[in-house]
């Protein structure tokens, strides 16, 4: 069996952060809506959303691995953003450790990173 390029690693690993997303959307929407507070559900909530965003953008960001230069720098921004903003919103649902919410903003961070480094990138590519 052949071994994976660089990029399609990256790409099974959003992939699989993707198929992560619609899974514990779904847990959320069936089976904690009885379990959990409804200021808990809505950190659910976002953690599934922003994770599927940022999940199809490292999607879209690996295809451009071999155009755009420090596409690897944006993907691994976007990992650790995915990491500590849906990470923290799923972890405080769970277990109502509020303190865990000074994590999402620095996944929020990342991400802007992310999103700021693949915009001057794109500014400087030549046609």
């Amino acid at each position: 069996m052949p071994k994976a390029s660089f990029p399609a690693r990256w790409a099974s690993l959003f992939a699989l952060q993707a198929f992560i997303a619609v899974v514990a959307g779904a847990f959320g929407a069936h089976a904690l809506t009885s379990m959990l507070e409804p200021k808990a559900l809505a950190w659910w909530q976002t953690a599934s959303q922003y994770l599927m965003y940022h999940a199809l953008a490292g999607l879209l960001f690996s295809l451009f691995y071999t155009h755009i230069g420090s596409v690897r720098r944006i993907l691994a921004l976007l990992l650790v953003g995915n990491l500590l903003f849906s990470g923290s919103l799923y972890l405080m649902a769970l277990t109502q450790l509020t303190w865990l919410g000074m994590l999402t903003p620095l996944g929020g961070m990342c991400y802007l990173m992310a999103w700021t480094w693949f915009v001057w990138r794109l500014w400087q590519c030549k046609p």
